[in-house]
């Protein structure tokens, strides 16, 4: 990490720290002062959401319910699959929270995060000691992508959206493989809403 001047924020981020077991330890071990930022989304949907993301690189990749079910008639879930362990959020919290206490971390919603983008940022503004500069008059939403997009940035000739591997459409889950997959979560979702003192809704 570079070094960082009185008054500077250094921000760095990267999905896979969250779900890393080594990385608390390797984190703390670089500056225990660090502020956390984990965003958070239902569960469910991230699966089906990194599931779409690996078909697009992968079109040979077996089915969603072939790879989230060890067994379909019996609905058992197949933790070992990463789309599936990444979700269950309170098991890699448990992990951090042996280095890092909860006042380090915002918890953002991904939902909230599409639905309510300056509100969210206005969070993550406070948390960091920041001025709330970034409001509602910074986002459009662009239909297209089903997502907020940043309004153009002075000196852009044009507007920030997430890239082509963001709003892609998800591919139809029988519904009752999705209602397997929300009784599977649910009893974690509602351990990570209680570790968090947030509810995020998803149940």
């Amino acid at each position: 990490m570079p070094r960082t001047l009185e008054g500077q924020i250094t921000m760095e981020k990267t999905p896979s720290y969250f779900v890393t077991p080594e990385a608390p330890r390797r984190i703390y071990n670089m500056s225990k002062d660090t502020k956390l930022i984990v965003v958070v989304r239902n569960p469910v949907t991230r699966a089906i959401s990194d599931y779409t993301q690996t078909l697009s690189k992968t079109p040979s990749l077996p089915t969603f319910q072939a790879l989230a079910f060890k067994n379909s008639s019996l609905g058992t879930i197949d933790t070992t699959w990463s789309a599936i362990r990444i979700g269950i959020y309170a098991k890699h919290l448990e992990n951090w929270l042996q280095y890092f206490p909860l006042s380090k971390f915002l918890f953002v919603s991904g939902e909230r995060l599409v639905s309510d983008p300056a509100g969210e940022m206005g969070r993550v503004q406070d948390f960091l000691g920041l001025k709330r500069v970034i409001t509602d008059k910074h986002f459009y939403f662009n239909k297209t992508k089903g997502f907020p997009c940043l309004k153009k940035p002075e000196g852009s000739s044009k507007p920030r959206c997430l890239g082509k591997s963001k709003g892609r459409p998800h591919p139809d889950i029988d519904k009752t493989l999705l209602l397997r997959l929300q009784d599977f979560y649910r009893p974690y979702n509602m351990k990570f809403y209680q570790m968090t003192g947030q509810n995020f809704g998803w149940d």
